[in-house]
């Protein structure tokens, strides 16, 4: 499901729980909703909404940090592609041909991690049966010849193994997400506050323009939350432009 759909929801259950809070103030009798179950409620209210706002700081800190980590990453892979193009055009015309296969690989990498299970392209992540694999076999197969070309095979090589490993990291974070749990939980406690709000307190049309300004506020922390984990979709996706730039078309 989309953020911006859990995010609503989200806010339309908040605001559910703050219709509910009203219907119990209307339908309980005057003894449960005297001082001191007043008092018992707001001060468990307080302590609900300080863990929340605690758990909401954390994950948006949490989020934020796991976003830029993958931007830096994907920022990386392009700086070591356009480094190792540039090793492989000294090494001469032979390796032409493996700067094209790497062009390939570069292209099949982006379509596998900004597309997910939408990706075009079908077959294993990794082992023999990829483009990534046949470049690192290929890379081990240039011949060295001289001690320049032995040098730059070798630092090809220790280019192309950092690649491959925030390949692989990347495409097992893009199938990540904030667990199932943490945001149910986080929603209740959240509905809980709502109906607190609307249990000793009636609802007139200034309260309630409030409420909903607070339900789509939360639910705005939600969607920033899932959009972060979440890099490489939605409408805050990390770009692929770095990487598809990184290795412009050969020359004929």
């Amino acid at each position: 499901m989309q953020p911006i759909w859990i995010s609503l929801m989200a806010c339309g259950v908040m605001l559910l729980g703050a219709g509910i809070g009203a219907l119990l103030r209307r339908s309980l009798p005057d003894h449960h909703l005297d001082d001191h179950a007043r008092d018992i409620v707001r001060l468990g209210a307080g302590l609900v909404g300080t863990i929340a706002a605690l758990v909401l700081g954390l994950l948006i800190n949490s989020a934020n940090s796991s976003y830029e980590a993958q931007r830096g990453e994907v920022r990386q892979i392009a700086a070591n592609l356009i480094l190792l193009d540039a090793v492989l055009d000294q090494y001469g015309p032979e390796a032409k041909p493996l700067r094209v296969l790497l062009r390939d690989a570069a292209n099949q990498m982006v379509d596998r991690i900004w597309n997910g299970p939408d990706a075009k392209v079908r077959g294993a992540l990794y082992g023999s049966g990829t483009l990534a694999s046949q470049v690192y076999a290929d890379l081990h197969a240039l011949p060295g010849g001289t001690a320049v070309k032995s040098s730059l095979v070798a630092q090809a090589l220790q280019l192309a193994v950092p690649i491959s490993q925030a390949r692989l990291a990347l495409y097992e974070q893009s199938r990540s997400g904030l667990p199932v749990p943490t945001l149910v939980v986080l929603i209740f406690w959240l509905t809980v506050l709502f109906a607190s709000y609307c249990l000793f307190s009636p609802v007139n049309p200034t309260s309630a323009v409030a409420l909903v300004l607070v339900a789509l506020s939360a639910s705005a922390a939600l969607f920033l939350i899932i959009e972060m984990v979440q890099p490489f979709s939605g409408l805050m996706q990390i770009s692929s432009l770095p990487i598809r730039a990184a290795l412009p078309p050969l020359a004929p």
